[in-house]
């Protein structure tokens, strides 16, 4: 039992930080930021996330503007967007499950629905995980594509901090969800090999006569053993 609490708590921690982590990465500026291969002399860097796009000059002056309008966004900015909020709304119910399922609370019912509980918080943060992890590879392989093209004479642009910090948390949440999943799998073998046993007793065997009461043989004529 001692353990099954240990590893609940572990991986509450792994999957709240990695939801945290994933939260921080909505407002981050830098998703991706202006590429200085083939320059020699910067005088702006530019940056954008999901929301602005930015300029920064040689003072250390920005300039932002919002991005006017959701429709007349690229597609893939609108699913990086989808799929961020997925992550933190996910994220967020799973954290209320957890806290509902862990054996170390007094709410929840019984152990089994504690332990359903708990599992189905799990599968949440799975896809918490992996919607923040599709978000950022999107992303990322859109910058890269785009880097790597040398038909492609606009603006390069390179990985920001949010991509890293979004990737961490995605792996995070990904491995406390699948450790609450295999703690809950574990705690219901073990409690269905402890039902499956039985003792029984040593049995008590009683030797009766196969001679009926009054026909008993006396002493003298029973064979020898």
């Amino acid at each position: 039992m001692m353990s099954e609490m240990v590893t609940e708590i572990l991986a509450f921690i792994l999957t709240t930080s990695g939801w945290v982590l994933i939260s921080s990465t909505i407002p981050t500026d830098y998703w991706k930021v202006s590429s200085l291969d083939g320059t020699v002399i910067t005088t702006a860097t530019y940056w954008s996330n999901l929301w602005k796009a930015c300029v920064t000059d040689s003072t250390g002056v920005s300039n932002c503007k919002d991005f006017p309008s959701m429709l007349a966004l690229d597609g893939y900015i609108q699913a990086c967007r989808g799929l961020m909020i997925a992550a933190v709304c996910l994220g967020f119910f799973g954290a209320v499950f957890a806290l509902v399922g862990m054996k170390c609370t007094k709410i929840g019912g019984s152990d089994q629905s504690k332990a359903r509980m708990a599992c189905f918080a799990g599968v949440n943060f799975i896809f918490s995980g992996l919607c923040s992890l599709s978000a950022c590879s999107l992303y990322a392989h859109r910058i890269t594509s785009e880097f790597f093209d040398p038909m492609f004479v606009a603006q390069k642009y390179e990985l920001g901090v949010a991509l890293f910090i979004g990737w961490a948390g995605s792996i995070l949440c990904v491995l406390g969800g699948g450790i609450f999943c295999f703690s809950v799998v574990d705690s219901s073998t073990r409690s269905s090999s402890h039902t499956g046993y039985s003792y029984g007793g040593p049995a008590s065997t009683s030797h009766v006569s196969s001679h009926p009461r009054g026909n008993a043989q006396p002493m003298s004529q029973r064979p020898p053993p």
